[in-house]
């Protein structure tokens, strides 16, 4: 079980704060979202939490039960999911499975055609990642990052380039999968992103004045 603590953590980029003194323990198997509109800053929080952006204050400390994780092995137990997050145009689908399943194993070690079908990806065998619409990229990249077996899964704006069958798939693979895993959201309010939330935290509150 995963414990992530923030520990008054701060960002900035020059001499402009994006967020600072923010104090926050994320506790295992918790569903939070991280809640903030446009250039808020909760998708480069979101990349702190992650450990692939440091911050220029204080500490992320991940800890596995009384088990501190050192910081280049927090990637073993995330997957992340973004719109900004590339797939390898000149893979076809099965190849971008099989090559993200080298990385992280999937749940139950679920074999390439279940996850195809699990996406609702069927239609796109043997097609290349060049070829998919931006509603299908979205599926393969939310269907990698939530059925890979990890602790931790952290999405920002999930139902990005979704239509509304689409975010009804999200919703119920997100029941399916992360029942016992801490599950992290970036949303601009977008109540289908993170109904099932538990927890938030709204980043505005941690942007300090031009003074400070």
């Amino acid at each position: 079980m995963i414990t992530v603590s923030l520990n008054n953590l701060g960002k900035k980029f020059n001499r402009e704060w994006i967020f600072r003194n923010l104090d926050f323990e994320i506790l295992p198997c918790d569903k939070l979202v991280i809640l903030g509109g446009n250039g808020s800053g909760k998708s480069t929080l979101l990349q702190v939490i992650s450990g692939f952006v440091s911050p220029n204050e204080g500490s992320l400390i991940y800890k596995s039960g009384n088990q501190s994780i050192e910081p280049e092995n927090i990637k073993n137990y995330i997957s992340f999911a973004s719109p900004y997050l590339q797939l390898i145009e000149d893979f076809t689908l099965e190849e971008m499975i099989e090559h993200a399943a080298k990385f992280k194993p999937f749940s139950n070690n679920l074999p390439v055609k279940e996850i195809i079908g699990l996406i609702e990806l069927s239609q796109a065998k043997g097609k290349y990642i060049k070829q998919f619409s931006s509603g299908m990229k979205q599926r393969l990249k939310l269907g990698l990052a939530i059925l890979a077996d990890t602790p931790v899964l952290l999405l920002d704006e999930p139902v990005s380039n979704l239509d509304k069958k689409a975010i009804e798939w999200y919703g119920q693979l997100i029941k399916n999968y992360t029942a016992n895993r801490t599950v992290i959201v970036c949303s601009n309010a977008i109540t289908e992103e993170y109904s099932f939330c538990n927890r938030q935290l709204d980043v505005a509150a941690f942007k300090p004045s031009p003074k400070s």
